[in-house]
């Protein structure tokens, strides 16, 4: 009788764990799903590591030199690396070389934040459920600095599902939606085929027709976007309103970061009783995990693939010069320790009682 696989198991193919020692990397993943952060690192030339961290339906992660923001169910939290905290942690001395220790948490209440990420207004998150971009203070549950022009008011009603977003030189320059609708959750009449491609600043439709659009991204000014339902990379020609397929990833895809010539693509293993996916064709083929793409080749040349405990991937990020990252939540006692200035960092003393 076979003994049960362990949480987190997963497989990848045997160049992964050379790839991110080659880079210099680390990698970032959230899933509403199973709740947590996860970190993915290499140990040497030919096995990984992971460190995944509670962070109730975790979706939009955001990366700012050594800061980085997560979306969770109803809080955005900004954490920061204390590097030298991390090879002084005390549980485990000597073995990290970065530790992400919570410094701000903004209560949002349920907004369903999706992507999230710092622009010259804030940090500046996709309010779904309120069908708008938002920023964050201590005074409101959130601040709407865009809406569709379609959307005439603003309430809890995820409207069209508005979900990605893509930043360029500190603005916010496209987004994109599961639908047009102004009615109460009315992209899911149309959700298969109703996706729209928005310029933010002109506030007009680039493309439509779409197959679940997700996580626009905007690298060497080329506009790159997952058709998540097609499991399809696409680049897009905003001046033309056209799109050319890349890859076919083959899974239903959603995240997606950029390191020197790879791309690292969240995928997830849909879920057959849930209403939003359960009729998509991609579903009978779709695996959880990551896929690497060789972008001057247009190839897939690497997957991480999860047998347990994670289904539905939202974000990738990279983390650079990071081999093996540590974060700490806000509900975990050990960050209370941890004292930085800007100057210096020390790990307080636990007095005895």
């Amino acid at each position: 009788m076979k003994e049960p696989l362990a949480p987190f198991s997963c497989t990848y193919s045997p160049n992964v764990p050379e790839l991110l020692k080659d880079l210099n990397i680390s990698l970032a993943l959230s899933t509403y799903q199973a709740g947590k952060v996860v970190f993915l690192s290499a140990t040497d030339r030919e096995k990984m590591i992971q460190l995944p961290r509670n962070f109730e339906k975790a979706m939009g992660v955001a990366i700012y030199k050594n800061k980085m923001a997560i979306a969770s169910k109803d809080e955005l939290t900004i954490l920061a690396n204390a590097p030298i905290l991390a090879k002084e942690y005390p549980p485990k001395p000597g073995v990290y070389d970065a530790l992400y220790l919570p410094r701000l948490t903004y209560y949002t209440g349920q907004l369903a934040l999706h992507d999230t990420a710092w622009t010259k207004n804030g940090l500046v998150s996709v309010n779904t459920n309120f069908s708008c971009l938002s920023v964050f203070d201590s005074e409101f549950s959130f601040k709407p600095i865009w809406k569709p022009p379609f959307i005439t008011e603003l309430h809890p009603e995820d409207r069209c599902h508005l979900n990605g977003m893509a930043e360029q030189n500190g603005e916010i320059k496209y987004v994109t939606a599961l639908g047009n609708s102004n009615q109460p959750q009315g992209w899911r009449e149309n959700k298969m085929n109703g996706g729209i491609l928005m310029n933010v600043p002109e506030g007009k439709v680039i493309l439509d027709k779409l197959p679940m659009p997700h996580s626009p991204r905007i690298y060497n000014n080329k506009l790159y976007m997952l058709l998540s339902a097609a499991g399809e990379l696409i680049e897009v020609n905003p001046e033309k309103g056209t799109y050319e397929t890349l890859v076919k990833i083959g899974s239903f895809a959603r995240g997606m970061a950029k390191f020197g010539d790879y791309l690292f693509i969240g995928t997830s293993k849909l879920r057959h009783n849930t209403s939003a996916f359960k009729d998509l064709p991609i579903a009978k083929t779709s695996v959880a995990g990551i896929k690497i793409i060789y972008l001057p080749y247009k190839n897939i040349i690497g997957a991480i693939e999860y047998q347990t405990s994670v289904e539905e991937i939202y974000d990738v990020q990279v983390l650079p010069g990071i081999n093996r990252p540590n974060i700490i939540n806000h509900n975990q006692d050990v960050h209370k320790l941890g004292l930085v200035s800007p100057d210096n960092s020390y790990w307080a003393k636990v007095e005895n009682k």
